[in-house]
């Protein structure tokens, strides 16, 4: 009887018809590959059917919190790897992750270091770099919280967090147009947020935390040093600071009608 522990590959995506074969193909050698899809209106599930046959849809969109908790509702595997289509397992941190699910310490979440592609250049600099993010983790001892942007994986005080090395590649925006757009939506669902839980904003704070936003990145994080992408990049940032307590003023504004 083979006791080997299984590794589960989840993912949530939508409209990921342009990437998300590039980054099943990093992932092949898993256990499982578990795909929620959020409605596409592409070709994504029917790539997603060429790798794996857990492929569902939960179309009623609550927030990526919500929609990581039903994925992993169907994961069968002892640990999880969690990923988003724009990512890129690397073959150094896929033997990392190997070894690390072979030695099977159902104690310790595991963080992989995250490098940013962006307008034609890998962002190592601007407080990007390396980016700590908690991937792999044991099914039964972890799990995400319901926020409906910028959710977090939740785990007892008690667990060890380990670094794995080799890099997770993150193609994160396609062109301006998509970073905007993707910016306006997670703008719309921080405000979201915010509100349900009576937050209140002004353009005066939104206009503070873009400006601090812009010297932390460019200046503080050393930014200049990833040339023109990083000054963009900073620009594009203070933008979105701003954006998000703008939205949340402007929900406050029709509170008020």
């Amino acid at each position: 009887m083979d006791n080997k522990p299984a590794l589960s590959v989840v993912l949530i995506v939508m409209n990921e018809e342009d990437a998300l074969r590039e980054c099943l193909e990093t992932v092949s050698w898993a256990d499982e590959i578990v795909i929620i899809d959020s409605g596409s209106r592409d070709r994504t599930r029917e790539i997603a059917a060429e790798y794996t046959d857990k492929v569902y849809v939960e179309d009623d969109w609550q927030g990526f919190g919500v929609q990581r908790q039903r994925a992993q509702q169907y994961v069968t595997g002892d640990w999880i790897l969690m990923l988003d289509a724009d990512e890129r397992i690397t073959e150094p941190l896929a033997q990392q992750i190997r070894q690390a699910v072979e030695m099977d310490d159902r104690q310790a979440v595991y963080f992989v270091p995250r490098l940013s592609w962006v307008f034609g250049r890998f962002i190592r600099h601007s407080g990007w770099y390396p980016d700590y993010v908690a991937r792999l983790y044991p099914r039964e001892q972890a799990g995400y919280n319901d926020n409906r942007v910028h959710e977090k994986l939740v785990y007892p005080d008690s667990m060890k967090e380990k670094k794995l090395a080799g890099d997770l590649l993150h193609y994160t925006y396609r062109d301006l147009e998509h970073y905007l757009v993707k910016s306006a939506h997670y703008a719309a669902a921080w405000a979201q947020q915010r509100q349900e839980r009576g937050k209140r904003s002004s353009l005066l704070q939104g206009m503070l935390h873009g400006l601090g936003c812009f010297i932390k990145m460019y200046l503080v994080r050393a930014g200049f040093l990833d040339g023109k992408q990083g000054f963009l990049l900073a620009v594009l940032s203070a933008h979105s600071t701003f954006a998000k307590y703008a939205d949340l003023w402007i929900r406050q504004q029709s509170d008020h009608q």
